[in-house]
């Protein structure tokens, strides 16, 4: 056997052994890259939701779940839309301009919504992340003025927000309850994570 017949053999035992590497480096690396890719729960978790409020009567509320995060929907009463007006120069930032948690612009109004009587917010306080309680019957309550107009109380530091979302002045919460996006669908049907209809 001569050199070059050695070195032909070996020269294709090497090409063919390189050639089954990449091929099967290719199979390991298919699944190991789309392992990146965001599992079906996941696109499902930040997906929007749909919600029906056609049974919410004024005054109630409901939660339903975003993100992992609480989204409240009030229906406020006549009432209670009258209360957030009387309390304007009470809370820290009315119209909502800060930008910390940045307020869509169709809710960049006294209401922070579409709708007047529709309240749409993330349940968790803008200080340290707590879910605030309900407070919506106005009056002097504990932990609250005697003028309260209805609103939410964070048990955890005091931080009071009325029933726009709105936190008053001097209290540790930096910043409004956050508007999630939002379109109304129907009268009847909201569709929270989109600000746009489909």
């Amino acid at each position: 056997m001569s050199n070059s017949t050695v070195d032909a053999s070996k020269r294709t035992w090497l090409i063919a052994s390189s050639c089954a590497g990449a091929v099967g480096a290719g199979f390991v690396a298919v699944p190991f890259v789309s392992s990146f890719q965001p599992s079906e729960r996941a696109k499902a978790a930040g997906a929007p939701v749909e919600v029906d409020i056609s049974a919410l009567a004024p005054g109630q509320k409901m939660t339903v779940e975003w993100r992992g995060k609480p989204v409240w929907i009030l229906r406020r009463t006549p009432e209670q839309l009258a209360g957030i007006k009387k309390v304007d120069a009470e809370v820290a930032d009315p119209q909502s301009k800060r930008t910390a948690y940045p307020t869509p612009e169709y809710a960049q109004n006294e209401y922070r919504s579409i709708k007047p009587e529709i309240f749409v917010a993330v349940g968790i306080c803008t200080h340290l992340g707590c879910s605030p309680t309900d407070k919506l019957q106005p009056g002097p309550q504990p932990s609250l003025p005697d003028d309260w107009q209805g609103g939410f109380l964070c048990p955890c530091h005091g931080s009071t927000f009325d029933l726009a979302g709105r936190v008053y002045k001097n209290k540790p919460a930096p910043d409004n309850l956050e508007v999630p996006p939002y379109t109304f669908l129907s009268d009847t049907r909201l569709l929270i994570g989109e600000d746009k209809k489909a």
